[in-house]
């Protein structure tokens, strides 16, 4: 079989190169819609070693990890995959947001243009590789009955056509399918001499020989229906068309002759089932002495089975109602049409490259399971606001691969020893911050414009007991030498912060003293390209404030204020929010946080049928007690800020 090469498919020993395989574990950071007594089911279920219900997965992080991870408990499972990959190097990854009556442009992420762009960086060869080990992750993951859909463009479906062959098989390519995505435009009339290109590829693949195939059917067109359908039932009205009774092939194929009105034929159907036609008004002589015909209906016929163009589904243009602001956003209907052809309810459907979420909500909405992944952080929020539109939408998980991915790059980048790797790691940090590396410290480890640095561990959350630490050896460490601070201040940074930090932590440094400010390290520090391009940006974490009322067991949550660092917003952004409320775009809340992850209980949005935000809500608690509530708050960025209250719920009065 001829065979599709490119630079990087062989090592220098002439031995392909095995794609990336290392099975991280999954962390969920946040449970979505999940009631009191759902949570304590799968709480019980998880104590008593059972495993607990099925819970669908929105997942956070790059597929090169992800679908690794999937493998060790999903291979061979997965029913169903969709994937709507990047096709080139001139898209465009941003998309719109909007404060209140204003929409503005929201850039993509320096990991998002790093990971999808340049993926194109080595040119075709780069692009084929990166599709190479994703193509045959999927291909593990599908069941034997499995069937994946692949959508391309024009420009690189040559390409992938004869890579998907060599992975999933030649013998099991199914069809190509074109889809009309758009109107005739003008191309040619700008001079570019070429035809307009107004159609995708879909690829289909199936695992094997057998494919779960749920066909679907179009109705006629007109011309059709007035050619065949020519006769009106005078007493319904319904439309109807005239078949051959006569059995084709006579003797020789068993068809049995008898007389009807008057005929004598071989026919199609035994004279009990002939009779039962008649008596139902179903046989037609249209002559006397005519060879009598059935009277075949319109409204029982199920329409023209859908073939490979699909011309009939409209992409999402500016008015649609589904439209999120997402230049690659695909029409529901296409998926609907996908799902429901290639999977049955409560079968498992994948898509790794969600982008706003379409695959995940129809399969929501058809009652499948699902899994759907995204690199990008708006992405999986956009995805998650989406589904809870989706009436009764069933309880799911917000999921990343966190500390696990990271200590995977502390090791793959800084080596092997423990101590070595952690200071190594610290002074790349650092560098990145533009801070110089201070020595004889244990919880800080850098100095930048007279404020001393602490730079968080991988696999850890910054907590209120190490801002505790910091204050007390920043004490210790203020006049001592050339590396003591100037100004009576901290910059702590870390990947991931405890609920209560930025709160809590900062009062209490305060109370010390200290000028103590909490910095993202942001994921793009995983991406050698961005680190090499120098587009690694810090951003300080959100101010939020809550106020709490209590009456008797009815707690009321009201959000007061919310500031945003501005560092990471837009100019034009900044000039079209005039309050506060316009930052946030949603929010919600864990009225009884066990310590574990975030469970959603609770929550509002902004939406383009209701751009109004709640700033109010109120729960009644069941039982006296204390309880830890946590609010978490995405702004219109997609950045998350967390603050946790507690409450104290007093017994009924007697």
């Amino acid at each position: 079989m001829p065979e599709l090469v490119w630079e990087g498919k062989y090592g220098p020993d002439g031995r392909r190169v095995a794609p990336l395989r290392v099975a991280l574990p999954f962390q969920t950071v946040e449970t979505v819609n999940e009631s009191a007594q759902e949570r304590q089911q799968s709480l019980d279920l998880f104590g008593s070693g059972r495993d607990p219900a099925w819970r669908n997965r929105l997942i956070w992080g790059d597929k090169k990890y992800v679908l690794p991870a999937l493998l060790d408990e999903f291979a061979g499972n997965v029913d169903l995959i969709y994937i709507d990959p990047p096709f080139g190097t001139g898209q465009d990854f941003s998309r719109s947001v909007r404060v209140e009556d204003t929409e503005f442009e929201k850039a993509p992420s320096v990991i998002e243009m790093k990971a999808y762009r340049d993926t194109w960086g080595s040119g075709l060869d780069s692009y084929l590789q990166w599709f190479w080990t994703m193509a045959g992750n999927l291909n593990d993951l599908l069941t034997t009955t499995g069937s994946a859909y692949v959508h391309v463009d024009p420009n690189v479906s040559h390409y992938v056509k004869p890579l998907l062959d060599e992975v999933f098989g030649r013998e099991h390519f199914r069809t190509e399918i074109i889809w009309k995505r758009s109107t005739a435009h003008s191309d040619v009339k700008q001079g570019r001499r070429q035809f307009g290109g107004i159609h995708d590829v879909l690829l289909f693949y199936t695992k094997g020989d057998e494919w779960t195939w749920n066909p679907e059917h179009s109705a006629y067109d007109d011309d059709y229906v007035d050619t065949k359908y020519r006769y009106v039932e005078a007493e319904t009205g319904r439309l109807y068309r005239l078949d051959n009774l006569t059995g084709p092939g006579g003797a020789s194929k068993g068809n049995p002759s008898y007389e009807v009105m008057g005929v004598i034929r071989f026919w199609r159907y035994s004279r009990e089932k002939m009779e039962a036609l008649i008596a139902e008004g179903r046989i037609v002589q249209t002559k006397p002495g005519g060879v009598p015909q059935y009277k075949r209906y319109l409204d029982e016929m199920a329409g023209v089975p859908i073939q490979d163009m699909w011309t009939d589904l409209m992409p999402v243009n500016s008015m649609a109602v589904e439209r999120l602001g997402y230049p690659t956003q695909k029409p529901e209907a296409l998926l609907e049409r996908i799902i429901s052809i290639s999977s049955n309810e409560g079968d498992l459907v994948l898509d790794c490259v969600c982008g706003s979420g379409t695959t995940a909500v129809v399969a929501e909405k058809l009652r499948r399971r699902w899994i759907a992944g995204d690199l990008g952080r708006f992405a999986v929020h956009t995805t998650r606001k989406r589904l809870l539109s989706v009436p009764e939408v069933r309880p799911f998980v917000v999921q990343n691969l966190g500390k696990y991915e990271r200590q995977l790059w502390q090791m793959a980048e800084f080596g092997e020893s423990a101590a070595a790797r952690t200071a190594a790691y610290r002074d790349f940090i650092l560098e990145l911050y533009s801070a110089r590396p201070i020595h004889g410290y244990t919880w800080l480890h850098g100095l930048k414009q007279g404020r001393m640095v602490h730079v968080g561990t991988v696999d850890a959350p910054v907590t209120v007991g190490d801002v505790k630490q910091i204050a007390v050896e920043f004490r210790k460490a203020v006049g001592k030498g050339a590396d003591s601070p100037s100004t009576r201040s901290v910059d702590v940074l870390g990947w991931d912060f405890a609920f209560e930090v930025n709160e809590v932590a900062r009062q209490d440094a305060a109370k010390a003293g200290i000028d103590m400010r909490f910095i993202r390290i942001p994921r793009e520090v995983l991406d050698k390209r961005a680190v090499d391009q120098g587009d690694i940006h810090f951003f300080e974490l959100a101010a939020l404030a809550v106020d709490t009322q209590r009456t008797n067991r009815r707690v009321t949550l009201t959000l007061t204020e919310f500031i945003i660092p501005l560092d990471d917003v837009p100019e034009d952004v900044q000039r079209a929010v005039s309050k506060w409320p316009q930052w946030i775009d949603y929010w919600a809340v864990d009225w009884d946080n066990h310590g574990d992850t975030f469970h959603n209980e609770w929550q509002t949005y902004r939406s383009r049928k209701n751009p109004n935000l709640e700033l109010s809500t109120s729960y009644e608690y069941e039982e006296p007690g204390e309880y830890t509530v946590v609010v978490k708050v995405i702004d219109i960025l997609g950045n998350d800020t967390t603050k946790t209250l507690s409450v104290t719920v007093p017994g009924r009065a007697r």
